[in-house]
């Protein structure tokens, strides 16, 4: 893969997927989201694979678009880009993603750790939706994937202002799932992706399906995919496997079947 997105393996149940732009705070370039496209493509076909890690550095998460190369473009130029589809990618994995952010996660760098399913943020990180301050506004989910996380009336604050926070009052709005020392973000993440491999993988794709189409669907329906996933499991090895072992007093021994 190219240079700009780096790919790690400390386990092979777990990918560190790693923004490396340290030169202009891992702006988000049509280049960066092509290369990390493709990466979470390939995820989908890692049988091996459990969980994903999204971070960039211990100065900067990513601090948004480039916005040099955004200042060249008109409005055919943006649409030909087909940006939604390389989002998109990183919204259809189906495994469970870790974003781990420090220093900067601005416009589209928040917007990319809003794909994810879990946020573990460093104290000393500032995160906001400032492309109002350069005339845009958000467009890869800024508007709608933060008011589903923090509601209306926080949402409309902090697009309209362009208002970057800090991350306490995030993890207190409900943005960050875990506020850590900034030091510890990359351990607190690996710890929790390692929890993550050790789970039955076929449950836990259940839980995060179950849990992102269920959220725009009215409760009954929600409620309906609730059910029919867990009677799913009902028929899986490592449900026998699970309750075997808890009634045994002893470790399971998850295979994703």
């Amino acid at each position: 893969m190219a240079d700009v997105v780096l790919v790690e393996y400390p386990d092979p149940a777990i990918a560190v997927v790693r923004i490396n732009r340290p030169e202009v705070r891992n702006a988000l370039n049509l280049e960066v989201r092509q290369v990390m496209a493709e990466i979470f493509r390939q995820f989908v076909d890692n049988e091996k694979l459990r969980c994903v890690i999204l971070t960039g550095n211990e100065k900067c998460f990513a601090a948004g678009a480039d916005i040099d190369d955004m200042s060249r473009l008109e409005a055919i130029d943006m649409y030909l880009r087909h940006t939604e589809r390389l989002w998109q990618a990183i919204a259809d994995c189906p495994l469970p993603i870790i974003a781990a952010i420090n220093g900067y996660a601005l416009g589209g760098g928040l917007e990319l750790a809003m794909h994810a399913d879990i946020i573990i943020a460093g104290k000393g990180t500032k995160l906001g939706q400032p492309e109002v301050n350069v005339g845009i506004m958000p467009g890869a989910g800024g508007t709608q994937r933060l008011t589903r996380a923090v509601g209306k009336f926080v949402a409309m604050r902090l697009c309209l202002t362009g208002e970057i926070i800090s991350a306490s009052e995030a993890c207190e709005m409900g943005l960050i799932s875990k506020l850590t020392d900034d030091d510890a973000v990359m351990e607190t993440a690996m710890e929790m992706a390692s929890r993550i491999a050790a789970l039955p993988p076929i449950a836990i794709a259940q839980i995060k399906e179950v849990i992102l189409h269920g959220t725009d669907a009215p409760l009954s329906a929600a409620l309906a995919l609730e059910r029919k996933a867990l009677q799913i499991l009902f028929s899986s090895k490592d449900k026998h496997e699970g309750m075997t072992a808890f009634l045994e007093k002893r470790k399971p021994e998850f295979t994703g079947k």
